[in-house]
């Protein structure tokens, strides 16, 4: 897949996500599902683009860009739908053929389903070399969706609340991190974490996407479909949950998370009554934002790698967030494919949000240079096994991209459950080692 420099890091190979399997929708046309890669050069006509990015849509943002865009696209006439429960109501309008003529693929569709729905963008030997993460959405060598924008894998923190507590270096082992937690605890009388339990999707990729981190390996999401024990002693899934639950038991955390806010928690997080939350880079840019409205310095907000090392060295994860994607059903595909080449190559959208760009030509962007300072190694993750690995974690009916079982693991931790990390780590591995082998790995 090739590599790319970023400043003082290297990028490894290539990402994950995805989850279960999505029923319905229209059968293709066979010569719809073989359309050639699309030529946007002669766009016209009307087109839907369907988005989660509600607040962008209401101050007129989003309306902003199609004013940009008709400069160049001047008979394509953009209409976008903004999307408040975004995977719930596209999973479910994916069983119609309408669902928008652009759309961002939904977490809930398998890898291998995706020729039903989308139509191929190129051939993935051609594409990888400009874009990165086209593996998330490769399948039998064609390119069905281009990412809106890279996140590095991290920890979102209060800097001040963090100096206040007399801590100025990033720990480098979990039990550093811990101990620092309960530093800020007892010198600032702050949250030293917040888990955002309620609002749940701050549970599920954003801690999957750590899978790498620890042991700076950018296969370490595809090792997982050869394993009969992911969360195994030392292993990246081992650590990541075993830190989130040990937060919990000590008392780091919120006091009732059945009483977070997703909203609420980055006014927490500006003001400095809260000290951290582990969230990809996307969120510092919110962070900082919300640190403005709140009457306070949004240079203390910062961003730590995971709590691991590698020869010495901290690792991140690179990873897509949602891949945009031309509805196979649409009337005006190349219309639709000139709005995503543009958005992703003309719009500045990526670096407006301080997003790590998919054009691989893209310099970091500047709210990672604490990353690139500290020579944090940036790790682009695989994707080559993610249908094998959706498929195993389907049948186990685990969810390593759902809120669910990491909730289930703070509720042992805050005895709201009956259960012990260790007893739940060796469930977790019986139902993914059996569900492999019925697989027949």
């Amino acid at each position: 897949m090739g590599t790319r420099t970023l400043s003082a890091a290297m990028l490894a190979t290539a990402v994950l996500t995805v989850t279960t399997a999505c029923s319905g929708g229209g059968t293709p046309n066979p010569d719809e599902s073989a359309v050639a890669p699309l030529n946007p050069k002669s766009a016209s006509g009307s087109i839907t683009v369907l988005t989660n990015r509600t607040d962008l849509v209401q101050d007129g943002t989003m309306k902003k860009y199609a004013a940009e865009f008709n400069k160049t696209y001047p008979k394509v006439k953009v209409k976008f739908e903004a999307i408040t429960d975004y995977e719930g109501e596209v999973k479910i309008r994916m069983n119609t053929e309408n669902y928008g003529d652009v759309l961002l693929i939904p977490g809930a569709v398998s890898k291998g389903d995706y020729p039903k729905f989308f139509a191929p963008l190129g051939e993935a030997s051609t594409m990888s070399s400009k874009y990165l993460f086209t593996g998330k959405t490769e399948v039998d060598g064609k390119v069905y969706g281009i990412g809106t924008f890279g996140t590095a894998s991290g920890f979102v923190y209060n800097k001040a609340v963090w100096k206040k507590a007399g801590i100025t270096d990033w720990p480098a082992t979990p039990e550093e991190f811990l101990a620092d937690l309960k530093t800020v605890k007892d010198e600032t009388g702050v949250t030293p974490y917040y888990t955002n339990f309620k609002d749940a999707w701050p549970l599920s990729g954003q801690w999957t996407n750590g899978v790498g981190t620890v042991s700076c390996n950018s296969k370490a999401l595809d090792t997982l479909s050869a394993s009969d024990a992911p969360w195994a002693k030392g292993s990246d899934l081992n650590t990541l949950d075993k830190l989130l639950h040990d937060m919990v038991d000590q008392k780091l955390t919120e006091k009732d998370p059945s009483t977070t806010n997703w909203e609420s928690s980055k006014t927490l997080l500006a003001k400095g009554e809260v000290g951290s939350m582990m969230l990809g880079s996307w969120a510092i840019n919110q962070m900082r934002a919300a640190a403005e409205d709140a009457g306070t310095n949004p240079d203390d907000i910062g961003f730590m790698p995971v709590p691991a090392q590698t020869n010495g060295k901290f690792c991140a994860t690179l990873v897509s967030d949602y891949q945009q994607a031309v509805n196979i059903h649409s009337d005006n595909k190349e219309a639709a494919r000139a709005w995503i080449d543009w958005f992703t190559e003309e719009s500045g959208y990526s670096e407006k949000e301080g997003a790590v760009s998919v054009l691989r030509s893209a310099p970091l962007p500047s709210t990672l240079k604490d990353y690139v300072d500290n020579d944090v190694k940036m790790v682009e993750r695989s994707e080559d096994k993610t249908a094998e690995v959706n498929a195993i974690d389907d049948a186990a009916e685990i969810g390593l991209n759902k809120p669910d079982y990491r909730q289930k693991l703070i509720d042992i931790a805050r005895g709201a459950q009956d259960g012990s990390l260790q007893g739940y780590f060796d469930e977790l591995n019986k139902r993914w080692s059996e569900a492999r082998q019925n697989a027949g790995s």
